[in-house]
This record gives C-alpha cells, structure tokens and sequence, in this order.
C-alpha cells in the first residue's frame, strides 16, 4: 500500500496517534513463541505492529487489516521502514479467509484483535463518533458503507431504534430515547452529533449513570449498528483460530461485555475440545502505569489462547 508522506502529514492535524493498549504483555506474548508470521486483524494507526515488528526481529512478516482507509494511511508511514514485511489491507476482519488466502499464507503463528475505537477515528469530528466534539451524523469506519448513523436515527423506526439502543448499548432508558429521537425528527431531521446529543440529554433530563455521560450507551449503540460490528466479531472468532499453526497464539482485547462476552465463550469452547490450550485464565488487565497514561485503556481486558500440537 504506497503512501505519500504528504498524505500522511495532511491527516496528523485531525488526531493524535493512537497508543497502543498492553502493548508490552502483547510483546511478551509473541516473543516467547517466537511468532514469525503474524495478523494484526485491527491495525488502525499501526501501534501494535510497530511493536509487534520491532520486537520480533528481522524474519517476521505482518499483515495488517482494518476497515478504516484513513488509518491505513498512517499505519503505512510508521510501517514503512519494515518494507516488505509489512503488508497492510483494506479490509474487514470477518474475511480474514479471503485475505489470507489471497496472499498464500495457510497459516500463521498470531493473530491480534483491539476491538476498541482508536483515538484516531474517536477525536475526529468529521467521523462523528463522539458526542463530545461537533460533526455530522457518520460513525462508519470504512466510508465505503452506505448506511451511516444519519440514516439510522432520521429513517428507522421507534421500535427498531429502541432495540438497537438497548441491545447495543445496554441502555435501560431505550424506549424513552426513541422515542424522543422520532418525535424530534419529525420537526426537522437531526443532523450532527450535537443534534442527537441534545435529544438524549433532554430525554433522560441530564442524568447520568456513575460517571458515563447519558449519551454515552446511545452513541455507542448506533456505531455498533452502522459497522455491523458483533457480527463482523462473531464471524471473525469463528474463522480465525483455524488458521493457527501449531503453536500459534490469537489474542483479542476487548472493551465491553458484548465483545468479551463471545470472545470469552468462544475461546472456552475451544479449550474444551482440547486443540487449544488457555494461555490467559482470567482476562489481563492493564497495569496502573499503564493506566496513568492511558486512561482509555481502563476498560481493556486481553484474552489469549495457544494451538497445541507444536
């Protein structure tokens, strides 16, 4: 994937580069496998495998996946020095079959998946992922998609909006919300972040849950529906482990419980059968440096589980 330098430096302005989360035990990882040939499936800016790639020394080869072409730009400038050993590819990690096999490799010896939001994407406003910056109604990470969160909340119905809000955002206040969104719609269709905001908060009059702003489920809910993102995650844990080489490792980072939730069963499932053993027993947390940091990392819970038969 060639990138000018000036592509690379037109993005900078939007957002800082994303710190890569438990990057160290990552490392500590890989290495002690020795991995030769690995998959980061959620490449995003590159901070993984800029890691991954200095710490494995000059035999190792990456393929790099993501959704985001605009991450993929900067991700190609920080990889660019390992040259051919770095192959990036525009992409979701549902079709990491196609992906591999479009470039020969049978199998591998790690896989890695950040399902969080990068701060690349999460602090451009253009994007529309936060209701904390003013931008237009988006949320899609591969601009490719047809149906952005503009179209959810102007065009889906009070019920299906509900349930999107509720099962994607685990937000008991759903209903409430919808309907707040539909009767607002009516007297002219939101528009920006700010707009969908504003619903929320008068929706649920301010309140907050702890510390998690009331717009915060919602939000969250709409980018899950727009990137189809549980099924994409589904699709990817049930395909990916196959494509271990004995030996090989396949860690998952995950930052809620309707992404730990299938990636914890999913690994279970595969310890039971006995082809796969536990590296992680309970889920790695980040440790508190790393968390003074990083505080976007609070919530990050790394699973890991190793290929028998090496």
């Amino acid at each position: 994937m060639a990138l000018a330098n000036r592509q690379i430096e037109e993005m900078q302005p939007h957002s800082r580069i994303h710190e890569p989360v438990m990057a160290g035990e990552i490392r500590t990882l890989l290495g002690e496998r020795g991995a030769r040939t690995i998959v980061d499936a959620t490449v995003g800016t590159g901070g993984h495998s800029l890691a991954i790639l200095e710490t494995l020394g000059g035999e190792a080869r990456l393929l790099g996946i993501d959704r985001d072409a605009r991450a993929l730009v900067l991700a190609a400038g920080r990889l660019a020095r390992f040259g051919e050993r770095a192959v990036l590819r525009h992409g979701n990690f549902a079709d990491i079959d196609e992906l591999l096999d479009a470039l020969g490799w049978e199998s591998v010896d790690a896989i890695l998946a950040d399902l969080g939001m990068s701060s690349f994407a999460l602090d451009d406003p253009d994007r529309g992922f936060s209701f904390r910056r003013e931008g237009p109604l988006d949320m899609r990470m591969d601009s490719n998609e047809r149906v952005s969160a503009h179209e959810l909340v102007n065009e889906e119905g009070e019920a299906e909006l509900a349930r999107i809000i509720y099962s994607y955002g685990e937000e008991r206040a759903s209903r409430r919300i919808a309907r707040a969104i539909v009767q607002a719609r009516r007297r002219r269709p939101l528009e920006t972040t700010r707009d969908l905001r504003a619903v929320i908060e008068g929706a649920l009059r301010g309140r907050r849950s702890g510390t998690i702003h009331p717009a915060t489920r919602t939000f969250q809910a709409l980018r899950i529906a727009v990137n189809h993102e549980i099924e994409s995650l589904e699709a990817f844990i049930q395909a990916a482990p196959a494509r271990l080489a004995p030996g090989g490792r396949m860690i998952v980072i995950a930052y809620h419980s309707l992404e730990d939730r299938p990636v914890k069963e999913r690994f279970r499932s595969l310890v039971r059968s006995g082809e796969f053993l536990a590296v992680t027993g309970k889920a790695m947390r980040p440790g508190a440096d790393e968390l003074a940091r990083n505080p976007r990392a609070r919530s990050a819970r790394l699973r890991c589980i190793e290929r028998g038969g090496r």
